[in-house]
């Protein structure tokens, strides 16, 4: 028989491209069930996952996408195999935009973004399938607002005693600083999160081994190339090595709208056409990771953003793993830049373990 077949049960919510559940995985947890809204995000889950059922919607196949407003316990727990109060983990980072660092800085509020509501459609899914623990991640910027309180009181009201902290991926393993809230509930004992210490990995570490991309890797997330004009080559390339950013650039080799930035004394994109260094942790991975315009993505020494396996890489993901190039490079980018990395979450769920075996004792 499977050894897996005996491992605690997890359904990943909001499953995105897999993060969680490799993470989940990888700390000896059986996924019984994945969701998601993307159908992108799905099918590359399934590259990677292929024996979990994906849905919970009112559709009855086994890889649909469903937005969780659809989904209901008794349908996730059907496609699971399992009775309500038989789960051990439901985990899930719900999308909240309207709290996200980049929200702040434009000073837009963030209960305009219909998404956060997301946070206590997955109360209800709590209350409906009544797991052992409950496991969420999400951006920091949540824990201030009433939306979080909300989310902790219902646990509370379900008789889940709740620990929460905001961590950052670098102490885990992760070669990349991503700090993010990290919750952890339980029914019937007092949780505690993992806290880390393992020694900061660098760029160098994930990424310096990695081929050429030229194009002929074989691997086509690594093989995509650029596109961009001789101006926006031209200041790449004068960009210094290793940590270098156009700030090191007069203001005559900047980029029109960069001169006009500094002109209006804007900070915003201070980061933007700026190279990650060899030894230090990458900045915080996003979607717009292959576009230099977004941050601190160019490669180190050669003279482009960093390619959509290189950004898996810096997540902590392992070379082999897939992601659909369905709708090109900038999708697949959203996708790997949106993944929690799963050594993040490996640790909280080793902790986890660690508790259900004193519960069951």
């Amino acid at each position: 028989m499977d050894a897996a077949r005996h491992w605690p049960t997890a359904i990943d919510l909001f499953c995105g491209a897999g993060g969680l559940s490799l993470g989940l995985r990888q700390a000896r947890f059986r996924i019984a069930a994945a969701l998601d809204v993307s159908p992108l995000a799905v099918e590359s889950y399934r590259l990677n996952f292929p024996r979990v059922p994906v849905g919970g919607g009112r559709e009855s196949g086994q890889a649909q996408a469903c937005d969780v407003r659809d989904a209901t316990g008794s349908r996730l727990l059907r496609l699971a195999g399992l009775r309500k109060g038989e789960l051990d983990l439901l985990a899930g980072c719900p999308p909240c935009q309207g709290f996200s660092t980049l929200r702040t800085k434009q000073r837009q509020p963030a209960v305009e973004d219909e998404r956060n509501g997301l946070v206590l459609e997955f109360l209800r899914l709590v209350r409906e399938i009544r797991p052992r623990f409950v496991l969420m991640e999400n951006v920091p910027g949540l824990a201030r607002e009433g939306l979080f309180k909300d989310f902790t009181s219902g646990l509370e009201c379900l008789k889940y005693r709740v620990d929460f902290d905001v961590l950052d991926s670098v102490d885990f393993g992760v070669p990349q600083r991503r700090r993010r809230l990290v919750l952890v509930a339980a029914r019937g004992m007092q949780p505690k999160l993992a806290s880390g210490n393992v020694a900061a990995r660098t760029v160098r570490e994930a990424i310096g081994g990695i081929a050429d991309a030229a194009g002929r890797s074989g691997d086509a997330l690594h093989d995509h190339g650029e596109n961009r004009a001789q101006r926006v080559r031209s200041v790449i390339e004068a960009i210094p090595p290793d940590g270098g950013s156009r700030a090191d650039l007069g203001a005559d080799a900047q980029l029109a709208c960069h001169r006009r930035a500094m002109a209006r004394g804007d900070g915003w994109g201070r980061d933007s056409y700026a190279r990650m260094a060899w030894d230090r942790p990458a900045p915080t991975i996003t979607g717009g990771c292959v576009n230099p315009g977004k941050g601190r993505f160019l490669h180190p020494i050669e003279h482009r953003a960093v390619t959509v396996r290189e950004a898996l890489l810096l997540q902590g993901f392992p070379p082999d793993y897939r992601l659909s190039l369905r709708r090109g490079k900038y999708a697949a980018a959203d996708l790997a830049g949106n993944a929690i990395p799963p050594a993040f979450v490996k640790a909280q769920a080793q902790a986890i373990r660690r508790m259900r075996a004193r519960m069951t004792a």
